[in-house]
């Protein structure tokens, strides 16, 4: 990985477009008849919607909500997009027009929008299908009357695509994902439409999830969705690697206590160091003593309680203490993010999406 300098002694995040590049492939390796979907909602999980996008080429770009797209398109975004969450009011829908994005539609309310709208413009829908997620959507008995009364409405440009959500796929065993396949792929009148299944875990999982369009999210930023792996088990490259610099280093009696309420306890006199990044930064709060952060090339345990700004490490094991402003790394191409998911009892999602604003995001390659 290209080398990128801290700045302010703050945590960076690095983003690595190359590895993000190489994920992207690896869709199209998996899924080579498909059109792509890059999902970019939520701040691209925490990359930057706009600085990723820019760095790939997919068929299009999907958001959950109106303003995600809306702010793509004020960056100069000029690729489809779908808005996976569709909209509400006669105003979004006229603006997702004019920003000539795809919608979804997953309810009786968004249909009578649509129904009831006169315009000179038109716009292409998907419509999403409950096939057993039981979150959002038409149930799949009600699609095909539903693709039927959606293609008269003046304001829906061609045939309604097809799409859903599945709910299992990150587990291989479950038969979950196979019926929900099975139930999309009956609905009368399927075969003629446009159809979306596989998110991440779908398409790298199931062959049946293939389809005309597919919705990689997490696979683009080289993690793995699927329950104890890595993203490399997947030929992935993390995206993101999260760095903060070394603020401190101190020598602690045995029998000192580190941190707020005290929960580790000095075995012995021993050096430990402060990490300049915590859960104001988007560090989990929850990470457990022992989760490894890597020091000048070295595993160390955290120790102690994440604090809003820093956390503590154990420095006994390191050979020789690194200076001053070392930078540690916290997760990315060298300590797996799903490694550090587990040892702070969350998922990588949340981790990636939850780096906050006081982090400096630098872009590499």
């Amino acid at each position: 990985m290209e080398q990128a300098m801290l700045h302010d002694f703050v945590p960076t995040a690095i983003i690595d477009r190359a590895a993000l590049r190489h994920n992207l492939a690896q869709v199209r390796i998996v899924a080579p008849n498909s059109k792509i979907w890059a999902v970019v909602k939520a701040d691209a999980y925490g990359h930057g919607a706009f600085e990723i996008s820019k760095a790939i080429t997919p068929d299009g770009l999907a958001v959950a909500r109106f303003s995600e797209a809306q702010s793509l398109r004020a960056a100069g975004e000029q690729r489809p997009i779908l808005i996976m969450g569709g909209v509400y009011t006669e105003s979004d829908l006229q603006a997702a027009i004019d920003l000539d994005c795809e919608i979804a539609v997953h309810n009786i309310a968004q249909a009578h929008i649509l129904k009831n709208f006169h315009t000179d413009k038109t716009i292409r829908i998907w419509l999403k299908v409950n096939t057993g997620m039981n979150r959002l959507g038409f149930a799949h008995f009600e699609a095909a009357p539903w693709l039927q009364e959606l293609s008269h409405y003046p304001a829906i440009r061609g045939h309604p695509g097809l799409m859903t959500h599945l709910a299992n796929a990150d587990d291989l065993f479950d038969p979950t994902t196979t019926q929900q396949c099975q139930r999309i792929q009956a609905i009368p009148g399927a075969n003629k439409c446009r159809l979306s299944i596989g998110n991440s875990a779908g398409l790298l999982g199931w062959e049946a999830a293939r389809t005309d369009w597919v919705r990689p999210g997490l696979m683009l930023y080289g993690l793995s969705p699927f329950q104890d792996e890595i993203g490399a088990q997947r030929n992935l490259i993390p995206v993101m690697n999260l760095c903060a610099p070394l603020i401190s280093v101190y020598q602690c009696k045995a029998g000192a206590a580190i941190g707020y309420s005290g929960t580790y306890v000095c075995p012995e006199t021993m050096p430990v160091g402060v990490i300049g990044i915590g859960y104001g930064d988007g560090y989990p709060r929850h990470a457990q003593t022992g989760t490894p952060i890597l020091l000048a090339g070295q595993r160390v345990p955290l120790i102690g309680r994440v604090s809003m700004d820093m956390i503590s490490v154990d420095l006994r094991g390191v050979p020789k203490i690194p200076p001053i402003g070392t930078e540690a790394l916290l997760w990315g191409q060298e300590l797996p993010t799903e490694e550090i998911a587990s040892c702070a009892n969350t998922i990588v999602y949340q981790l990636v999406t939850g780096i906050t604003n006081r982090v400096q995001r630098i872009y590499i390659n």
